[in-house]
């Protein structure tokens, strides 16, 4: 069984910025992770923090978790690849995702249906720009190169980038939920970034996983809290779920919360569901039971999470994403499983 490596996870920015997150990452190098991850939405980008990163490390990955496809156009998604990859000399990981309809369309005003036939073409299109073999066309219907429709000029022309790109097999992975989604990304990518990952019980992912190749990558985030205080880290994790299942996504289009009723917590989900509309966050928290909350995160004393890691050691995760903000529980983290 390959060893567990570990990622660092600086997730969203929120108002500002972390005001450590360059340590943080200097930090996570030096202690032997393999890579910092950085998040976007409608704030901050994916790529920039790791620009800044990378300028002020030497060896550790950068990856995105994840570049919403809405937000560039796949060629302009592979230029900023290809520069963030030759800049920081070969430690670009991109991820990809399509991110949901309420985010694509309220806020980069792109359509959200055929979200899995977008990112195929989408992949696609990024692979001729890294191959740089040939000039870069696509048929569409989503993104067609050259543009052929009838409000255009008609002038397109094929290019390949004039830039020669460092590597020409920059990995891509995709963060994906839905049972095709997944299964889509063992077809067209080199890895995986789950939302939520149980490994007590994998069997919800197995169907999707069925064609995933020995050298497929699994890099799942955990919440790790090393406390004595288990009920206060555990309301802490419950709380994050909770959002993502009652406040992320419409009533009847929510991703996350139809994830947690593949995943056997259906009456659960709708009632958090339900309390989030009636605003009430806190109660909505405390319907997540323990034991979900606990499965998936790393929460507690030193040594119960040490005897807790044991079953990520045996799941199908390649790289555990710490997500936290404090050097000591990097540490801590390095020294469990480094």
């Amino acid at each position: 069984m390959a060893k567990l490596k570990l990622g660092l996870a600086q997730g969203y920015w929120g108002a500002a910025p972390n005001p450590n997150f360059v340590e943080m990452a200097q930090e996570a190098e030096r202690l032997g992770y393999d890579s910092v991850w950085s998040a976007e939405t409608w704030g901050n980008d994916a790529f920039t923090p790791l620009a800044w990163i990378g300028a002020q490390t030497s060896r550790i990955k950068l990856g995105t978790a994840v570049v919403q496809l809405s937000g560039r156009t796949p060629t302009s998604c592979a230029m900023h690849a290809l520069t963030l990859d030759m800049l920081s000399n070969g430690r670009l990981i991109l991820g990809l995702g399509v991110s949901g309809p309420q985010v694509v369309e309220g806020w980069y005003g792109q359509p959200f249906p055929k979200p899995l036939a977008r990112t195929r073409e989408y992949v696609d299109i990024i692979r001729q720009v890294l191959a740089r073999e040939q000039r870069v066309t696509n048929p569409g219907p989503h993104y067609p190169l050259p543009y052929a429709a009838a409000d255009g000029m008609g002038l397109g022309k094929p290019l390949k980038p004039i830039v020669h790109p460092l590597r020409n097999n920059i990995p891509i992975y995709l963060g994906a939920e839905g049972p095709r989604n997944i299964a889509l990304s063992t077809e067209i990518a080199d890895g995986w970034l789950p939302l939520f990952y149980n490994p007590y019980d994998e069997s919800v992912y197995a169907e999707s996983l069925v064609n995933a190749g020995p050298d497929f990558e699994i890099a799942q985030m955990v919440t790790v809290n090393i406390t004595d205080d288990i009920e206060e880290a555990l309301l802490g994790v419950k709380r994050f779920l909770s959002l993502y299942v009652g406040g992320m996504g419409a009533k009847d289009t929510n991703f996350h919360k139809n994830l947690f009723e593949r995943m056997g917590y259906a009456e659960e989900a709708e009632r958090i569901q339900a309390l989030f509309f009636e605003g009430k966050r806190e109660e909505a928290a405390r319907v997540i039971p323990d034991e979900l909350a606990d499965s998936l995160a790393l929460v507690g004393p030193r040594e119960r999470i040490k005897e807790r890691l044991q079953a990520w050691r045996d799941s199908r995760v390649t790289t555990l994403l710490v997500a936290t903000t404090d050097k000591a529980q990097l540490r801590e983290m390095a020294e469990l499983i480094l």
